[in-house]
């Protein structure tokens, strides 16, 4: 790729053990591919710590940092926990709530603790002017409508992390004026939903991610997944959507620095 050309994985999870033997060496063949920036997800392995992205972001200067409370660990959130949220958000290379959100898929973590949780982090975001970053699985019925009472009047950014819905749910997304980003899965050739999703959602409110190590794309399936690889995800995006591979590029970079690095 020319280096002309830069790319942002606007999600990934550069903490994972998978990385521990490897993590300079991933970070150097991301920037060798034109990635210019990651957002490593400070959701870790949950509470109590929440400075896994932090403490990543601290040593590699191409790295910026979420802090937040994934939905799985919303048994074990407790108080002193959540009360250590706001002071982390504070932190110069921290720009994000995340990733926060609902998920039905495993049980059986209640709906209830999951939404109180979901909406704290919400309300703490709306404090700090931080944009949120989205987690839902199974749930998007109920993450929409609590988006759509807790979120949108606070006329803060939105980021449906690793979009899987169909043109129904992306057009539910942009009535709430999220960003929408797409992870490896759009690469798939049987993901026709998440095709017709990234052929709906309007240039401007498009990102790229891997959320490495999951999630590799077309042709790193059964592979660890990595930053480097957000370029096939851009690429696809760019076939799907009858676009030049570099618009694609400069458009995802564009929103990402709008988000998370305004002037």
């Amino acid at each position: 790729m020319s280096l002309a050309v830069s790319l942002i994985d606007s999600h990934c999870h550069l903490d994972d053990t998978q990385f521990d033997t490897d993590r300079q060496a991933t970070i150097d063949r991301a920037i060798a591919a034109g990635v210019r920036r990651m957002l490593a997800i400070g959701t870790g392995e949950g509470p109590p710590d929440l400075e896994a992205a932090i403490r990543l972001a601290e040593k590699y200067d191409i790295l910026l940092a979420t802090v937040g409370i994934h939905p799985q660990f919303a048994l074990t959130a407790d108080r002193q926990t959540l009360d250590r949220i706001p002071a982390l958000l504070k932190h110069p290379k921290v720009v994000a709530v995340g990733e926060i959100g609902l998920d039905y898929h495993y049980q059986p973590i209640p709906k209830v603790e999951q939404h109180a949780l979901f909406i704290e982090q919400m309300q703490m975001a709306h404090s700090a002017r931080k944009p949120i970053i989205i987690h839902t699985r199974d749930a998007w019925d109920d993450t929409y409508a609590l988006l759509k009472q807790h979120w949108r009047s606070t006329g803060l950014p939105c980021i449906l992390h690793c979009f899987t819905g169909g043109a129904a749910q992306a057009k539910q997304a942009l009535e709430l004026d999220c960003y929408v980003s797409f992870a490896g899965i759009v690469t798939y050739p049987k993901a026709t939903d998440v095709h017709e999703s990234a052929k709906l959602i309007p240039l401007d409110r498009l990102l790229i991610e891997t959320d490495s190590p999951y999630l590799p794309p077309v042709p790193f399936r059964g592979k660890r997944n990595e930053p480097a690889h957000v370029v096939h995800t851009a690429r696809r995006l760019a076939e799907l959507r009858g676009e030049d591979f570099e618009l694609i590029a400069a458009a995802t970079t564009s929103n990402f620095q709008k988000l998370c690095l305004p002037a």
